[in-house]
């Protein structure tokens, strides 16, 4: 199991680390087929400090005897496996080793697991847990890999990983079942995927009786809702039980919910039980409910009873727009629907219905497969048109754009006009992010046929900036927020047209007829609460440059879609932010939006979203002088933009990175990789983000002795001024001009871009104008002149976050012969971890709070790696040894008031 082992294997490592400086003692736990006793294996395979031994509950009487054989210069091991297994007599003294370890500091480690389906021994409760979670995708994939005896096709691959839901030997047992026509994608695979046979191979026979059949009503009730919990008070009700009565071991109960300790246990019970046991615990929840008419009781019902009948009424209830319902029940009420439906073309609309909850809930994969059964043969063609109209949302989130286009341009021939306006929409966001202006102006005209305008112009004067990338996927592209009704239509309104007639007028370079239609989509958007609207008034508003407006659309935007439980669009929000952020000049907090962003598009399978988060984080890492982290989040971003098409991303992963050359001093390498992206030619980037890299270009190449070869894009670069849209623009290009400018105007040109960054926010690119000022006076030896504007880019680069710039800075004073100010260390020691880059201040403060680097590395959207890199440099920085004399440090500093 190698993708497994080597994540299980850093982990395993970080936790020996962990237990030499916090009491040596741990208990490992999880639910069957998380691979316990692997990890304990992985444990003793790595621990190189001492001997190691594994103790059997028949030789419990040894441990006292082996405590005594550890020495400081030989540590010892020990490994107890199923701990819980053990008789009373031996956990007592399994219990007391461990207190003598924890209270002597004794040098023994001492690991044992115990089941996480039932109650931890009470000899063992107190003693500090490790519960190991269920496998990543990137750890599941590896692991698949290894195992298949044949090849595994990509959306095969991401179906087991998705039904296994991280649990390693449910994942082995779906790769152990399927034939290699089957991994291959040659056969289509069965379904269910995970049946009871498959759920028995690894649960054993660990389930217990249910004479009272609490277990299986509360694994059916949870089923229900696509929740982990179910509602104590109903499920009481639906058995008859005592709201008092004593729960089986595999089940706990807090504010009102009952919950398997186990989900593999949950899916194993229902799975496992009678079908006729299966029924009646269905209807026994069906009958219970308070409300009959409400969804639940209905889907219970038709569970129960599979009366088609009930398909009107759960599609009815599932469709109704008062409903607070969230999508994932939504869509679990229209499936069932579907599958009740008899008649062809009625089916097809309720699993197009289906998907677009499917969707708006975060299910990717789920989503294409439910748009699969809504364009078959009966579907009307309506429908088969709203299938392709949502398939195209689909790839714009997580699939090649250029087939994404091919989708809309598709629904658009089968869909009526006012629907069909939706469609060439999203065929125009799809080119846009694609980085095609000819295709994009094309699907914007009425008639679609190829613009008149030529293309280096178009590449020239469209007015886009980091705060919006690929903004303009908002047209359909809010990931199923745009999709059509259950009908399979949706009208559609005035705002889609202005930001349809917005869009092609900057395209054209119209912005005199730009500005009114994008004006009115923005202040559409802030007057309701509806996500969909709210996102594109975010884009339409980072078009005219208005960042207040986009940061308050973006914000609304998130709430709306966390009160509507719409996980596809959060990702999107938080996108829309941290570009908002980044135009704002506010870095750090658009790489808090990009982190969280990060995650969420991870977690509904929005691979193209995620790119575009990482490229945020490598922009934000570039300004904070992080190399490790602008590489890493640089090539995660290229990785799906190079698969997928995403021409933006790409473009903004690459300005980082050379933003980062910058950054560190190195001009020739940062204008090496800028030149083809900004200059004319085949390699230019996307044309709606290269001419913001164009200022980075321009310092990079003069201060690399090449200023001639910058003179023909800063005249590009004028025209992106001119259009209004950047309120840094005007103050880059004086700054521009002033690097390629004669000693004789470079002055005022320089003191011009200064008073210009006056009317606009954001200390880093105030502090850069600064620095290169400082650095021309200075060489000309305007010494008193140069220190002071190079004193103030060292505090603006402090101010923002950006410590290796402002190294630079300090490093021009020394050159100068003046030693930058810095505030007097105060005698407790606070402000130590004042020397700490941003990264490493959030590191260090989760790891004082108990985190493991595997916490911090997801908390933080990071790799294990990298986190480990900066771990060790805080020690090395702060010379401290261990992790217990950090947590020290950050209290001392806390009590002091220094800020972490």
């Amino acid at each position: 199991m190698t993708g497994h082992t080597t994540a299980r294997q850093r982990l395993t490592a970080e936790l020996l680390d962990a237990l030499r400086t916090d009491g040596g003692v741990r208990v490992v736990t999880g639910e069957p087929g998380c691979g316990r006793s692997t990890f304990l294996d992985h444990a003793a395979r790595l621990f190189r400090a001492g001997p190691v031994r594994h103790v059997r509950a028949d030789r419990a009487h040894e441990l006292d005897h082996a405590l005594r054989t550890a020495t400081a210069s030989r540590p010892l091991l020990l490994c107890v496996d199923d701990a819980d297994l053990w008789d009373a007599p031996s956990r007592a003294a399994l219990a007391r080793a461990a207190a003598r370890i924890r209270e002597t500091g004794v040098r023994t480690t001492l690991l044992l697991t115990v089941a996480g389906h039932r109650p931890p021994p009470p000899e063992l409760s107190d003693l500090p847990v490790l519960r190991l979670g269920p496998l990543t995708p990137a750890e599941a994939a590896p692991l698949i890999r290894e195992r298949a005896d044949s090849e595994v096709a990509p959306a095969v691959r991401e179906e087991l990983i998705t039904e296994a839901e991280g649990n390693p030997a449910l994942l082995l047992a779906l790769v152990r079942r399927l034939s290699p026509a089957r991994l291959s994608g040659r056969r289509a695979l069965p379904r269910p995927l995970v049946d009871g046979e498959v759920l028995a191979d690894v649960a054993g026979d660990r389930l217990p009786d249910d004479p009272g059949g609490l277990l299986l009503t509360t694994a059916a009730a949870a089923r229900a809702t696509g929740e982990e919990d179910a509602d104590a008070d109903l499920v009481l009700r639906a058995c008859r039980a005592a709201t008092d009565a004593p729960l089986p071991d595999l089940l706990t109960r807090s504010e009102g919910r009952l919950r398997f300790r186990s989900a593999l246990m949950a899916r194993a019970v229902h799975a496992l039980a009678a079908p006729e046991h299966r029924r009646a615990a269905h209807l026994a929840l069906a009958e219970a409910a308070r409300e009959a008419e409400d969804i639940l009781p209905l889907l219970h019902r038709s569970w129960a009873v599979p009366d088609p009948a009930l398909a009107a009424s759960l599609a009815s209830a599932a469709t109704d727009p008062a409903s607070t319902t969230p999508p994932a029940l939504r869509r679990t009420a229209l499936v069932r629907a579907a599958e009740l439906t008899p008649d062809g073309a009625e089916r097809a609309r309720r699993h197009l219905a289906a998907a677009e909850q499917t969707l708006l809930a975060g299910g990717v994969a789920d989503a294409l497969r439910l748009l699969d059964q809504a364009r078959g043969p009966s579907a009307p063609t309506p429908v088969r048109g709203g299938a392709e109209l949502l398939r195209g949302a689909v790839l714009l989130a997580d699939g090649p754009v250029e087939d994404a286009r091919e989708s809309f341009l598709l629904a658009a021939d089968l869909l009526p006009p006012h629907a069909a306006a939706r469609a060439t929409l999203g065929a125009a966001d799809a080119a846009w992010s694609a980085g095609d202006p000819a295709s994009c102006l094309s699907a914007l005209a009425p008639t679609r046929t190829p613009p008149t305008l030529p293309l280096a112009q178009a590449c020239v004067r469209v007015p886009q900036e980091p705060a919006s990338p690929d903004e303009h996927r908002g047209g359909v592209a809010q990931v199923g927020a745009t999709a059509p009704r259950p009908e399979g239509v949706a009208p559609v309104g005035d705002v889609s047209r202005d930001h349809r007639d917005g869009m092609r007028a900057v395209l054209l370079a119209r912005f005199d007829l730009a500005a009114a239609p994008l004006r009115r989509v923005v202040e559409n958007g802030l007057q309701g609460t509806d996500p969909d609207r709210l996102l594109r008034s975010a884009a339409a508003a980072l078009m005219l440059g208005d960042v207040t407006s986009a940061r308050r659309a973006g914000g609304r935007a998130l709430a709306a879609a966390r009160t509507h439980s719409s996980a596809a669009l959060e990702p999107r929000a938080l996108e829309y932010l941290a570009y908002a952020e980044l135009r704002a000049g506010r870095h750090q907090l658009a790489r808090t939006h990009a982190e969280e962003g990060l995650r969420t598009a991870e977690r509904t399978g929005q691979r193209n979203t995620a790119a575009h988060h990482h490229a945020v984080l490598a922009l934000a890492a570039s300004i904070e002088g992080e190399a490790d982290l602008v590489t890493e989040h640089a090539e995660a971003a290229l990785r799906t933009a190079r698969r997928h098409g995403l021409a933006q991303a790409e473009t903004l992963a690459h300005w980082a990175a050379a933003r980062a050359d910058l950054g560190a001093g190195r001009p020739r390498e940062a204008a090496q990789r800028l030149g083809p992206l900004v200059r004319p030619g085949p390699r230019r980037g996307h044309f709606a983000v290269w001419m913001l890299a164009v200022p980075c270009f321009v310092e990079a190449a003069a201060s690399a002795g090449r200023p001639q070869f910058a003179a023909g894009v800063v005249e590009d670069f004028t025209l992106w001024a001119a259009c209004g849209a950047d309120p840094q623009a005007p103050s880059q290009l004086l700054r521009c001009r002033a690097l390629l400018a004669a000693p004789d105007t470079a002055d005022e040109l320089y003191l011009r871009a200064l008073d210009r960054h006056d009317d606009t926010a954001g200390d880093f690119e105030r502090a850069r104008t600064e620095l290169l000022y400082g650095k021309w006076l200075r060489r000309r030896r305007r010494l008193r002149e140069a220190r002071t504007r190079l004193e103030e880019a060292r505090l603006g680069f402090e101010r923002c976050g950006a410590p290796l710039w402002a190294q630079q800075a300090a490093a021009e004073l020394r050159a100068g012969g003046a030693a930058p100010t810095t505030a007097p260390a105060s005698s407790s020691g606070a402000g130590d971890l004042a020397r700490l880059t941003p990264q490493q201040l959030r590191i260090a403060r989760y790891v004082a709070e108990g985190a493991t680097n595997r916490e911090v590395a997801l908390s933080l959207s990071v790799s294990t790696r990298t986190v480990d890199y900066h771990l060790r440099n805080v020690f090395a920085t702060l010379g401290l040894r261990s992790r217990v004399e950090l947590v020290r440090l950050v209290e001392q500093e806390e009590k002091t008031g220094a800020r972490l």
